[in-house]
């Protein structure tokens, strides 16, 4: 019971870093990255969908991003959803395909960034704590009912606890790179 509790939690921990993987992927640094767009939907015929089902989405240069609408009418669209974005991102379109130059990022923008960083890997550590908590409480319950003893529920808290510092450790790796890379000129 122990070890299912713990495999759990494990489980939901990984689940966590890779949730804060993905939030630290949509944050731009100076180069251009196709993940930038992964969260843009896009009206396609009267329905929001992603732009990975309507366009291809290439690197042209460190600091140029393609897209290549699928169907030539989607350009307009394609732009307007670009320019709509929290991005701040500036698409030129040449025919049936859109260029999108990334802009550099002055110095402000970057510890802007670097504080929006900051909280998305707290909010990540504090889901892996809330993990534990359940955990921890899932514990307690199993002591309650006399299912395992006080030493195996020590022994078990022990445990979650090495997990929760083992991925604690991961985000804050996470966002020391995370961080390098955003003020990297």
């Amino acid at each position: 019971m122990i070890d299912e509790i713990l495999d759990d939690a494990e489980t939901r921990m990984g689940k966590s870093i890779d949730s804060l993987k993905a939030e630290f992927r949509k944050i731009r640094t100076g180069r251009a990255h196709p993940s930038l767009l992964d969260h843009l939907r896009v009206d396609y015929y009267g329905s929001e969908v992603p732009l990975a089902q309507v366009a291809n989405v290439a690197v042209e240069d460190s600091r140029t991003l393609t897209v290549t609408p699928w169907e030539k009418p989607m350009v307009k669209d394609i732009e307007k959803a670009i320019m709509k974005s929290d991005l701040g991102l500036n698409p030129n379109s040449a025919g049936t395909t859109i260029r999108i130059p990334m802009p550099a990022l002055t110095e402000e923008r970057r510890k802007d960034l670097v504080r929006v960083v900051r909280s998305e890997a707290e909010h990540g550590r504090v889901a892996i704590r809330n993990i534990r908590r359940d955990a921890n409480s899932d514990f307690k319950d199993l002591l309650k009912e006399k299912d395992i003893s006080e030493d195996e529920d020590r022994g078990a808290q022990d445990r979650i606890q090495k997990l929760t510092d083992r991925f604690v450790a991961e985000v804050d790796k996470l966002l020391a790179a995370k961080e390098a890379e955003l003020m990297e000129i």
